[in-house]
């Protein structure tokens, strides 16, 4: 199988470049600058390298660089952003603030014909997001496109396969980067396109059908979709030898606790053990408001649920966890067997012992994850669920969570997504939520005067959650959700809806 390593120097953007490699079905796997040598890279057969963006100036004493040998493998290398100007510097070329200033969002890209800009018209609108640019190029380079402020915004050494560019191809904002990666991956580094999920799924299925045969597995779900694709796959290799423990906080959406249970379950003979631990939850979140106090607390209370009903269990080999590719990335630890505090199960105790871990996902990013899950057969309604955080309703209820506040945001939520729902083919949104708000707010229904809660109304478009647009949602859609908010859930008397994009805002409230 061919692959491209992605190396991290801090860059914001260094998961969706890889994911963007993926998309070309080509793997790519993402390596902290410090923890691979060039003698590593040659000896994996890597067809090419991506440096990645980062927040520093190269010529600071503690930026983070490679070896410069690195450059030396005769494995093609694209630098982008910060990875174009320490490739300019390593090469011996001259880094310096920008003089006409920096350059962020959309620009005008004016570029020549070259290996790597092959078929990119000579202006095209790309992606900037620099303070320093390349001054002086290195010997055996040349520039290949400019932009009004930065002479050097992609350059070349043709002769050691050395590339780099100033803007971010890998964002969508870029106008042909998708055409400016199929280009390094393809013509530069001659991969073939041999990542294939199918392969995947057969491959792993034998993998652990091998590894885990006579073991009994255990593992905890939280009805979201990485657990649920784990859980399904495990048990296309193990059948009956894996056993689920889904913990029920009471803070999912309206009957969604319900469809996971029967989908996993009775649809795809999934051997589920749910737990109702919602006045456990409940009583630990009361009187807090502070939501990070709240993400700890339901974590912990995950853990403890979970603990309690697998000490009723006999005895287990093996912990299986719905781990995927970020989890990994963001952890900064390639050792399968460190659970970390960000995954399905939330942290699990020291105490308990177990011979393995099993992550069947954790290669796979999440839109992987997805088409994983459709080959499998689980329903597409699960599997392309919107993204939905791990302390569920709780961080979408701003202040202390309360019954009535559940109810009452569920409510309001599911009015939201079922009105959406009915047109989203006109009106496609990637994510689309309500958020019940702790301000109350005087209305009139009737002759009477009532004093309730203010809910939001969130939307968002976008592909890959770094950025994200607010959603022009028609006004008939809208009116008619609000109307049906304010007359079918008591507790509301107005409803807003939020028109701020990421950034400055965050998808999420909390």
């Amino acid at each position: 199988m061919d692959k491209i390593l992605v190396m991290d120097f801090g860059g914001q953007y260094n998961m969706l470049i890889a994911r963007r490699v993926r998309a070309q079905q080509v793997y790519a796997e993402i390596k902290p600058y410090d923890k691979i040598s060039a003698k590593e890279i040659a000896k994996a057969g890597y067809k090419g390298i991506i440096f990645t963006g980062g927040p520093n100036s190269v010529y600071d004493e503690k930026s983070p660089r490679c070896d410069a040998s690195v450059l030396g493998t005769g494995i093609p290398v694209l630098g982008i952003c910060y990875g174009h100007q320490l490739m300019a510097y390593l090469s011996g070329g001259t880094i310096a603030p920008a003089q006409s200033g920096s350059e962020y969002g959309k620009t005008m890209l004016l570029s020549e014909s070259n290996p790597l800009l092959k078929g990119v018209p000579q202006s095209s609108v790309c992606w900037m997001s620099h303070t320093d640019c390349v001054t002086s190029l290195p010997d055996g380079f040349c520039s290949v496109a400019r932009t009004e402020k930065c002479d050097c915004a992609a350059m070349c050494c043709e002769e050691k396969k050395l590339y780099g560019v100033q803007f971010h191809p890998e964002v969508t904002h870029t106008e042909y980067g998708t055409q400016i990666l199929r280009n390094f991956i393809f013509d530069i580094c001659g991969c073939r396109p041999d990542w294939k999920m199918d392969d995947f799924i057969d491959a792993s299925v034998s993998k652990y059908r091998k590894e885990l045969d006579g073991k009994m597995v255990l593992m905890a779900i939280s009805g979201g979709v990485d657990s649920s694709v784990a859980a399904v796959l495990l048990h296309r290799a193990i059948g009956d030898n894996l056993t689920c423990v889904f913990v029920d906080h009471g803070l999912l959406r309206k009957n969604e606790a319900d469809y996971v249970e029967r989908a996993l379950g009775k649809e795809l003979g999934v051997n589920i053990i749910r737990v109702n631990a919602q006045e456990l939850f409940l009583e630990r979140l009361k009187g807090v408001t502070e939501p990070e106090k709240k993400r700890k607390i339901i974590g912990e209370s995950f853990i403890r649920a979970f603990e309690e009903v697998s000490h009723e269990i006999e005895k287990m080999d093996v912990l299986a966890q719905g781990t995927i590719y970020p989890d990994v990335i963001e952890s900064g630890k390639g050792d399968s067997a460190v659970i970390k505090s960000h995954h399905n199960v939330g942290g699990l105790p020291e105490n308990m012992e177990f011979e393995s871990i099993a992550e069947p996902l954790r290669e796979l990013f999440k839109d992987e994850v997805r088409e994983v899950g459709e080959r499998l057969g689980i329903p597409r309604e699960l599997v392309w669920r919107q993204p939905f955080p791990g302390p569920g309703l709780a961080i979408r209820i701003i202040g202390e969570i309360t019954r009535e506040k559940i109810d009452i945001l569920r409510e309001a939520d599911v009015i939201f997504r079922e009105e959406l729902d009915r047109i989203r083919e006109h009106t496609p949104c990637s994510q689309y939520f309500a958020v019940l708000t702790d301000t109350r707010s005087v209305g009139v229904m009737g002759d009477s005067r009532t004093y309730g809660f203010a809910v939001v109304l969130r939307a968002v478009v976008t592909d890959d959650f770094m950025t994200a647009e607010w959603a022009r949602l028609p006004y008939e859609l809208l009116e008619k959700v609000s109307s049906r908010i304010t007359n079918e859930v008591k507790g509301i008397t107005r409803v807003v809806y939020d028109i701020t994009s990421k950034p400055p805002a965050t998808v999420e409230w909390e």
